[in-house]
């Protein structure tokens, strides 16, 4: 089992370490749980979303972009329309206001919260970068089938482990988030990562980098 343990705890490391950035998804991920809607379900969500896509490039078809090369700069576009429309969605909540229904912690649905979540974790590219491409390289290390499927088994664990400990941590943040400014401070800051992520998507369109 040794021989196990270690390209485990690295698949682990390498996933938690991918996953850590704030970006769309987690930011996502952060505010439903400060409302403490539907958050079990959307951290399964994106846990098992980040698990097909390891198991994907654990298994060897990081050769999907080869075959479709236009798919990045397809899944960029789309992904920086989505981050700008969102982001744009929070600044204007921030400009109105009105947080009654956060405080009192009511939330969208759970089709339309797990709607999002699928926006925000498909129709990024860089997810793809990260599973398909970078997790999926690294398990080529490993010529034992064996311990590539360790490897995978980690990086899917620590998906889990982040997801569930931010939605469900978030609620620690629950007394500040009792009055509006801070709400408004949130979305402002949930807004401005938005388009900060739309701009970079857009910048590798431009310079070639995603869909080159």
């Amino acid at each position: 089992m040794t021989h196990l343990a270690t390209p485990a705890i690295t698949g682990f490391a390498t996933g938690f370490s991918l996953i850590l950035a704030i970006g769309a998804q987690n930011a996502f991920v952060l505010r439903q749980g400060l409302l403490r809607q539907h958050v079990f379900w959307l951290c399964l969500f994106c846990a098992a979303s980040d698990a097909l896509l390891i198991a994907a490039g654990v298994l060897g078809f990081g050769a999907l972009v080869e075959a479709w090369p236009r798919l990045p700069l397809i899944m960029a576009l789309a992904g920086a329309g989505f981050l700008i429309i969102y982001g744009a969605m929070r600044f204007h909540a921030a400009i109105k206001g009105a947080y009654e229904m956060e405080i009192a912690g009511k939330s969208r649905s759970l089709g339309a919260v797990i709607a999002i979540a699928a926006a925000f974790t498909w129709a990024n590219p860089h997810v793809y970068l990260d599973t398909l491409g970078l997790i999926g390289a690294i398990s080529t290390s490993y010529p034992d089938w064996a311990q590539r499927i360790a490897f995978g088994a980690g990086a899917v664990t620590s998906s889990f482990v982040f997801f569930f400990s931010l939605g469900y941590g978030a609620r620690l943040l629950a007394p500040i988030m009792q009055k509006p400014g801070a709400w408004r401070v949130l979305d402002v800051v949930i807004g401005l990562t938005m388009w900060v992520i739309a701009a970079g998507l857009i910048r590798g369109v431009v310079t070639g980098s995603i869909g080159g």
